[in-house]
């Protein structure tokens, strides 16, 4: 009952107050990051497969710029990340925008992060099965270590989550994220900027 009545109209109902609420500061990082992405924009789009594998526009704050290298190649990520970038990401504000992908039934505030639409054909049996939620702002995998942990293991807190979705694990991840958030847990992994590539085997 939870699962497929009740979580949507609470994702609804939080997701709009928190952008009524956030919009003053949310335009404020906005602009601070247009200044800070040296031209490169504030805000970053991207296809992402959400519930069933059906494919949407996730929209999230920009922390890195364009900057290339001298063959027009883009520069890693550790040195196109900005300090500004870096301070967005670390407090997770880079997730905010997401509210509007909550709203408008994309995404689920608790549920597997979306991923990159090129694994869809990497996933056996079992990883897939993350898609029979829909992808959620923050979930069980954020709170066991976030980029700081195998793929492997993402993918087993993931579908843990989906057989066992309810209000209860909810709220767990909801209070456990704010740990993270606060303590700055496992936003990076430990030789990366960014969690390294998925490619079907790790």
């Amino acid at each position: 009952m939870y699962r497929h009545y009740f979580k949507r109209a609470i994702d609804f109902i939080v997701a709009f107050i928190a952008l009524s609420i956030l919009f003053i500061p949310l335009v404020i990082i906005y602009i601070w990051l247009t200044i800070a992405n040296k031209g490169a924009g504030a805000l970053f789009f991207q296809e992402r497969p959400g519930y069933k594998g059906k494919i949407f526009n996730i929209v999230k704050f920009k922390t890195m710029t364009d900057e290339r290298d001298a063959d027009g190649e883009m520069l890693p990520d550790e040195k196109r990340l900005t300090k500004v970038g870096a301070f967005v990401r670390s407090l997770s504000i880079d997730e905010l925008p997401q509210f509007w992908n909550v709203l408008t039934g994309d995404m689920s505030l608790i549920g597997p992060r979306p991923l990159l639409e090129e694994y869809l054909p990497l996933y056996n049996e079992h990883q897939a099965r993350r898609h029979d939620v829909r992808p959620g702002i923050t979930g069980w995998a954020q709170c066991h270590g976030r980029n700081a942990i195998s793929w492997t293991e993402k993918f087993d807190y993931d579908v843990y989550y989906v057989d066992n979705c309810s209000l209860l694990l909810d709220i767990k991840v909801v209070l456990c994220t704010i740990r993270c958030v606060f303590r700055k847990e496992g936003i990076n992994n430990d030789l990366a900027t960014t969690m390294f590539k998925f490619d079907g085997t790790n």
